[in-house]
């Protein structure tokens, strides 16, 4: 097992946000070895719509001074912290050549940063990884590492298509060994480097033995039910066709749909469906407490060429409360993991159907069952299963 070594991670995911498989891993990479978790820069204009009054600025106002090296004085769950320095706006530019440049100061800006703590820390061998910042596929490289690695945890999304595919495939390139969280994109990312490797999602967000102790989240404890719920952003992923079809024939079911909201791929109607509730955001370790309140969990994806790629958390977060759940077919990858226990539907009425089925069939035993399958399926083998791959190539 990998042991005594530096790790520097740059993830596009912050450290302090809702949920991020890049922070997990680091957490459990950091048991055994010395980490530095480096998040996706912030812009300026980031930076302006930060609240002077919030946790998110209080805790990275240190960092984000130009002169400072940007280590937080403490570790966060035994990991180090690096908050980069500001960087220029890049994601909106349209212009190829004004996009390469922007995006060569902004690494370079990030390279400085990590150098700097190098230095100051007189680290002389570490490992590179690469955690879904396509943004930034070079800095691995100018860093010269003992090994780089790409983390791959998702398919690039629509609104980063244009820079992000091109991106991507060079860091895959660049990289000594690639990670992807689903079959489908290890399969894809073969085909640019040999050294790439499946290592599913995990969970491991509640101990199976206090699932039964947790109570249901204050903001859904009143909602009537049956509850069908859904955890997670709701934006292009989501089959908004096989919702309108299922909330206008089960009205007397409640849908409950929790996390971040993009309005521009939300039709109308969704907001105006009484058996629909939406609730904002919530801190990712209140997530059993809401998970508590569904009745039945659904996965509710479209299936096309960007969602046979996913491999979603809320799988073994759904299974791990014991919860029924209700998925479309849009990754069948995921029943070789979910065993025969959650249900893979191909159209809206199937879906409706499976909905009642798991309803109706709910038990103890099912419940105990689910909850043995997320208990094969958590963070700290996945972590192992990582550690493993980067010694074997780290020692060749």
């Amino acid at each position: 097992m990998l042991k005594g070594k530096t790790i520097f991670m740059l993830s596009l995911m912050k450290f302090d946000g809702l949920a991020s498989s890049n922070f997990t891993i680091a957490k459990y990479l950091a048991k055994e070895n010395d980490v530095y978790y480096i998040e996706h820069p912030l812009t300026l204009k980031d930076y302006l719509k930060l609240s002077k009054k919030s946790d998110a600025y209080k805790i990275r106002r240190s960092g984000l001074n130009i002169f400072s090296d940007g280590l937080l004085s403490q570790k966060i769950d035994g990991v180090n912290i690096i908050v980069s320095l500001l960087v220029l706006p890049s994601q909106s530019l349209k212009n190829q050549l004004l996009l390469r440049m922007f995006t060569w100061i902004n690494q370079k800006l990030a390279i400085k940063r990590i150098r700097k703590v190098i230095q100051k820390k007189n680290i002389t061998d570490y490992i590179f990884i690469n955690a879904y910042d396509f943004k930034y596929p070079d800095i691995g490289s100018r860093l010269n590492p003992e090994l780089a690695v790409y983390y791959c945890v998702d398919p690039i999304p629509d609104y980063d298509r244009p820079f992000g595919v091109m991106a991507e495939e060079k860091l895959v390139k660049l990289s000594d060994i690639v990670i992807c969280t689903s079959k489908a994109l290890c399969e894809e990312k073969k085909l640019l480097n040999k050294n790439t490797y499946f290592v599913p999602n995990g969970a491991d967000i509640v101990n199976s033995n206090k699932v039964g102790h947790i109570q249901k989240h204050v903001l859904a404890a009143n909602i009537q039910g049956p509850v069908i719920g859904y955890i997670g952003a709701i934006e292009r992923r989501i089959d908004f066709k096989l919702i309108d079809y299922i909330t206008e024939r089960l009205t007397d079911y409640t849908f409950l749909f929790v996390g971040p909201l993009y309005k521009e791929y939300v039709p109308a109607w969704f907001f105006e469906r009484k058996n629909i509730v939406y609730i904002q955001p919530i801190p990712y370790h209140e997530v059993p407490e809401m998970i508590k309140a569904f009745d039945v969990c659904m996965i509710p994806f479209k299936k096309d060429e960007i969602s046979r790629n996913i491999f979603p958390l809320k799988l073994f977060e759904y299974l791990g409360m014991g919860k029924p759940v209700v998925a479309t077919d849009f990754n069948i990858d995921l029943a070789e993991f979910s065993e025969d226990l959650v249900t893979y539907n191909a159209d809206a009425a199937s879906f409706l159907h499976s909905i009642q089925v798991a309803l109706a069939e709910n038990n103890t035993d099912l419940k105990k069952r689910r909850m043995e399958v997320a208990s094969r399926n958590i963070w700290s083998e996945r972590a192992d299963r990582i550690m493993e791959i980067i010694e074997s190539h780290l020692y060749q």
